[in-house]
């Protein structure tokens, strides 16, 4: 089995797929009494909910979920399957001794080509990704990656398929994973810097769309075309590090976007990445940063590499 964010004790994963729609969701569950977690809003384009129980000053000071959805600002609504799965299993901000579920979200926008706005995730569909939590982690068309797409420079007519990676590093005994859902107005590369998804040329190969934008092309291939983009990123950590080290590691982590989407963070993307501390095990938040850079870079290729083609967008896996 790959490794994966689930590599990290007690974290699960799971997914609510719906292959017909071209959406879905993913949750990250926290271990049972909940972890610290902070936010790093890299895009401008961003749609979430609850970012601001991510601030290191927050009074809840842990979340007992992280929700991934598409479906852009209406597949919020899965957070309230969330929601209502965790506080059925008594889980959360203990409020006058009522579990109050703390649940940061954030959307991606894949309502076309491949998604349907009339099947937008539910919370419905955010329950079932809870009942399917467990250690294995599938990748690529599935989830919140189900609409994801790639290398939207010259429009979606050349763009290829995103999806759901993941990955975990080890060093000794820490272990820091990461979870993406990569649906990127960039192109994707390999660590040698090379595209592997992304805008496609005319004539076959890749476009490079960076640099069709720094020649003048109009984003999006045509005047006035627009559409949206985000990558959302989950990074955990066994390490026993505070929400405002975390903070640096949800940095670290966005640096690691930027090494593998090109452009990366524009006006269209509204990537977010979250840290989570869910071990206590004794590391340096430094050695945690680089670790998250470096898993947060695997799981944005993988998320390319297990990615299914739809509708006419080619995938890597097919």
């Amino acid at each position: 089995m790959n490794s994966a964010i689930t590599d990290v004790r007690g974290i699960l994963v799971g997914h609510a797929t719906d292959g017909r729609g071209g959406t879905g969701c993913t949750v990250v569950v926290a271990p049972a009494g909940g972890m610290p977690c902070t936010a790093y809003v890299r895009g401008r384009a961003t749609g979430s909910r609850e970012l601001d129980v991510c601030r290191p000053d927050a009074l809840a000071d842990r979340v007992d979920a992280i929700l991934l959805t598409g479906g852009s600002a209406p597949g919020l609504a899965a957070a309230d399957g969330v929601v209502r799965w965790l506080a059925a299993q008594g889980r959360g901000y203990a409020a006058g001794g009522v579990p109050i579920p703390i649940v940061p979200s954030a959307v991606v926008f894949d309502l076309f080509p491949c998604g349907r706005y009339d099947a937008c995730p539910d919370a419905a569909m955010g329950e079932r990704a809870c009942a399917a939590a467990g250690l294995a982690v599938e990748e690529g068309s599935v989830g919140a990656g189900t609409g994801a797409t790639v290398g939207k420079a010259l429009g979606m007519a050349m763009a290829m398929k995103g999806g759901v990676g993941t990955c975990a590093v080890r060093q000794g005994g820490v272990v820091t994973g990461a979870l993406a859902v990569v649906n990127a107005f960039g192109d994707v590369t390999d660590a040698q810097g090379r595209i592997v998804a992304g805008a496609r040329a005319e004539g076959g190969g890749f476009a490079d769309g960076a640099a069709y934008l720094a020649r003048g092309g109009e984003p999006f291939g045509a005047p006035g075309a627009v559409a949206h983009q985000t990558t959302l990123v989950v990074v955990a950590t066994n390490a026993a590090i505070d929400r405002l080290a975390l903070a640096g590691v949800a940095r670290a982590a966005a640096d690691g976007l930027a090494r593998r989407i090109v452009p990366v963070g524009t006006a269209f993307d509204g990537d977010v990445v979250f840290a989570c501390s869910a071990g206590a095990t004794v590391a340096a938040a430094v050695q945690v940063e680089q670790m998250a850079r470096l898993a947060t870079e695997t799981a944005v290729e993988r998320a390319v590499r297990a990615a299914r083609g739809r509708d006419g967008i080619p995938g890597l896996a097919g």
